[in-house]
């Protein structure tokens, strides 16, 4: 759930004042993951080396680096940093040729937010060794105990101090029991067989000048590689070996938790896997493998050998991640959704001929579809936005595919060890593809054989990596931590889903051609509804003091009502709730009165008759009503003067969801904007939930 970031330049001179942008700028791309404080370690400004009295063996260390931690965002940080160097004879204009800096921003699991509590964590006096941690250590307490034991003294609430302390304990060990140099991807390969839980993890140590290790296991982490040569020579073709290998080349390397912090240095990445550890010194990049069962043997440690990579190369442009035009990357994203959806559809709808049929062509499927319309079932597994999408899609999967189709929320169907079968597809849907429940709950359907689909947003993440096939949504970057445009793009991919499993059968031809047809037309209907903004912005006005909000829809769009709801308590923090209208009667009734608004969507599909009775039964118990419906039906759906009426563009009942969620994701954004709270970065939330 937070974000962690580093920068290495390798023979080329760099000012500490540029090293300090780029790590504060690295941040900044990552705070949709967490913002509740955030820190940094550079080298301080001597270079002299000191002779190293923790070994037994002749080696020196650079001094101390220098750590900043500070609560709140990250202007906070850079602004306390700048106060600290102006108060102090930090020289912003001295030169590194090489220097590792280390970043951190966080979303707080472990202690409050605190300068303490902020990484990077420290070993103790002199920072011999600095983490930068995104994940939980799920046996921390233990090795607090023993660590505590050893005489080791704690100063945070975190999880993450025992990393530090841990890695400087078994670097003193190994330098009591022998003379044989321990190398430092020894040390952080002996730390991690002590580790349980998800980890990315990043270390800078004095007692290894200028290098810098990183390993993971379960959360997400890249590595940038930029060759400054490549420039000079205008050279297109690049060659891993060069890139990776060790050797003079002026160059500049990056860690980042995504690529978002990466792509505006280089497009040239390569995605760590788990176990793999990264150790980046003299200029080159060596990855090694963890084994757990490789450790000490005989009182020296084993040398793991090295393994081959292959860089990738982006393909995301920086426009993508900028704003732009707009104020906010919420209400981007909102806007960008015909060109999203478009982008979603692109060569996945084969129009047909005179002849031929309209199909839809998912590659990443193919060879799997007959398995998945043999099995016993699907089931989906989500959470939050991601589930809401499901739902919406899964009456078009059971109509067309005849399949029964089953939800799970992750995290539910893991506290409940749900029964999952080797005839089972299991479809897990996640926008970043590394969402911790989600991950977990695919790893409990492999041990159990069923098939696994995911469906992402996000390309070499540890779902699409994890699964046996899958889809990649195509929507494009999303930093606003509220999902948008992700929503509306996995309910198309999820439609189209279920147009090839559905296949050509004679009894589904025109549903699936006026769905394709649809489809086709749909980024039109989305820049329709679009135009409803200040219409929204208006209502937004109406509800400004207001303390809760019903949304009630059902068929399907009670996802819609669901997702609504979600998205005006996520980034308006004001209480809201999604209900079924089928339920109604069955307790939500009781809080219908004069004062308490409420949402009903009453679009035309085979529901409406009974949303109209709903609507009748509200406003006999004068509920203030807002009716979602289609274009021209306002008056058949508005009982009364006080009923505000939202019309919507009609389509195809299984895209109706699509269109419906727009008008309430404005809503939600201009609610926010009114109340004076920030859209992007909502209280207690973080974008990729990549903890338990």
């Amino acid at each position: 759930m937070c974000g962690i970031f580093a920068y290495l330049n390798y023979n080329v001179n760099k000012e500490r004042r540029y090293i300090l942008q780029v790590l504060f700028n690295g941040l900044r791309r990552l705070e949709y993951r967490g913002y509740d404080s955030a820190g940094i370690a550079i080298d301080s400004n001597s270079s002299d080396p000191i002779p190293s009295s923790s070994s037994s063996h002749s080696s020196t260390v650079s001094p101390p680096p220098l750590v900043f931690r500070r609560e709140g965002n990250i202007e906070s940080l850079v602004k306390s940093v700048y106060q600290e160097v102006a108060e102090t004879d930090l020289n912003l204009d001295e030169s590194f040729s090489v220097h590792a800096g280390i970043a951190h921003t966080r979303w707080a699991t472990h202690g409050e937010p605190a300068p303490r509590n902020s990484h990077p964590q420290s070993s103790g006096d002199g920072n011999d060794f600095l983490v930068v941690h995104n994940g939980v250590i799920t046996n921390y307490e233990v090795l607090k105990e023993t660590l505590v034991r050893h005489g080791f003294t704690f100063e945070s609430e975190t999880d993450t101090e025992v990393i530090p302390k841990l890695t400087k304990f078994v670097f003193d060990k190994a330098n009591e029991e022998g003379d044989q140099t321990v190398t430092f991807s020894q040390v952080v390969l002996e730390v991690m067989r002590h580790l349980e839980g998800a980890y990315a993890l990043i270390f800078k140590s004095r007692h290894y000048p200028n290098e810098l290790i990183a390993c993971k296991r379960g959360s997400p982490l890249l590595l940038g590689v930029k060759d400054l040569t490549e420039n000079m020579n205008n050279a297109s073709a690049f060659h891993d070996e060069k890139f990776l290998s060790k050797n003079d080349h002026p160059k500049e390397l990056f860690l980042s938790s995504d690529a978002n912090a990466v792509v505006e240095h280089t497009k040239k990445v390569l995605v760590i896997e788990d176990g793999e550890v990264v150790h980046l010194k003299d200029g080159g990049v060596t990855i090694l493998k963890f084994d757990s069962d490789k450790g000490k043997h005989g009182g020296s440690f084993s040398r793991p050998a090295s393994v081959q990579r292959a860089l990738s190369v982006l393909e995301m442009e920086v426009q993508q991640i900028n704003k732009g035009k707009y104020e906010h990357y919420m209400q981007k994203e909102i806007h960008e959704q015909p060109e999203s959806l478009t982008t979603t559809m692109r060569g996945r709808l084969i129009r047909g001929g005179s002849h031929k049929a309209k199909t839809v062509l998912l590659g990443g499927l193919k060879d799997h579809l007959k398995t998945i319309r043999r099995s016993r079932r699907i089931v989906f597994i989500g959470c939050g936005t991601s589930y809401n999408a499901a739902l919406a899609a899964r009456p078009i999967l059971e109509e067309l595919s005849g399949v029964p189709v089953t939800m799970e929320v992750a995290s539910d169907l893991l506290d409940r060890q749900g029964p999952i079968y080797r005839e089972d597809t299991a479809v897990f849907v996640s926008q970043s593809g590394e969402t911790a429940d989600t991950l977990l709950a695919l790893e409990y359907a492999l041990e159990n054989g069923a098939l696994c689909v995911g469906i992402t947003n996000t390309v070499g993440s540890a779902i699409a990596r994890h699964t046996h096939c899958g889809v990649h949504i195509n929507a494009g970057a999303e930093i606003g931590v509220a999902s948008t445009k992700a929503y509306t793009s996995q309910i198309v991919v999820m439609a189209m889903l279920a147009l090839a499993i559905g296949g050509d059968t004679i009894s589904n031809e025109a549903k699936r051609e006026a769905t394709i047809d649809g489809l086709i037309d749909l980024p039109n209907k989305v820049r329709e509804v679009l135009q409803l903004d200040q219409e929204m912005k208006d209502l937004a006005k109406l509800l400004i003091a207001e303390q809760s909000l019903l949304v009630f829809g059902r068929g399907y769009n009670y996802a819609t009502a669901l997702e609504g709801a979600l998205k005006v308590k996520e980034v308006a923090l004001m209480h809201s709730e999604g209900i079924l209208a089928g339920e109604m009667k069955h307790g939500p009734l009781a809080l219908v009165d004069e004062n308490l608004p409420i949402v009903v969507i009453a679009t035309r599909d085979a529901c409406f008759s009974k949303q109209q009775s709903v609507i009748q039964q509200l406003h006999a118990r004068k509920g203030r009503l807002i009716v979602m419906c289609s274009k021209g039906d306002a008056a058949a759906v508005c009982p009364g003067e006080s009923c505000r009426a939202i019309e919507v563009p009609q389509v195809e009942d299984c895209l109706q969801p699509v269109v419906n969620i727009i008008p309430l994701q404005l809503l939600a954004y201009h609610l926010t904007v009114l109340r004076g709270f920030n859209v992007d970065q909502p209280r207690n939330l973080a974008k990729s939930v990549t903890t338990q």
